[in-house]
């Protein structure tokens, strides 16, 4: 990756319905942001790319809550990501 070009961040957090808050379950920058990418890829989980929130989730350690600031954000991409799933059973008649 060129110097110029900003260092590209994966994270990838789990929610269990009751839990306070979803928790850090991968995280990482550059080849290991990579490679969290095709994992989830591999597995199907959809990828949001979302550059402001990434950010902030660096300062987070792995197996960490999400602290309530971040916790909108983060909600949005929960139901982004429910949405898609209740999309994709429609079309596969489940």
């Amino acid at each position: 990756m060129p110097d110029n070009e900003p260092r590209r961040h994966a994270h990838a957090l789990s929610y269990q319905m009751g839990e306070s808050a979803p928790t850090m379950t991968a995280t990482g920058s550059g080849l290991v942001a990579e490679r969290i990418l095709a994992v989830a890829r591999e597995a199907g989980v959809p990828i949001r790319s979302d550059p402001a929130l990434a950010e902030a989730l660096t300062k987070l350690d792995l197996g960490a809550r999400v602290p309530e600031p971040l916790w909108k954000a983060v909600a949005q991409v929960l139901a982004w990501a429910y949405r898609l799933d209740v999309e994709a059973a429609r079309r596969h008649g489940a």
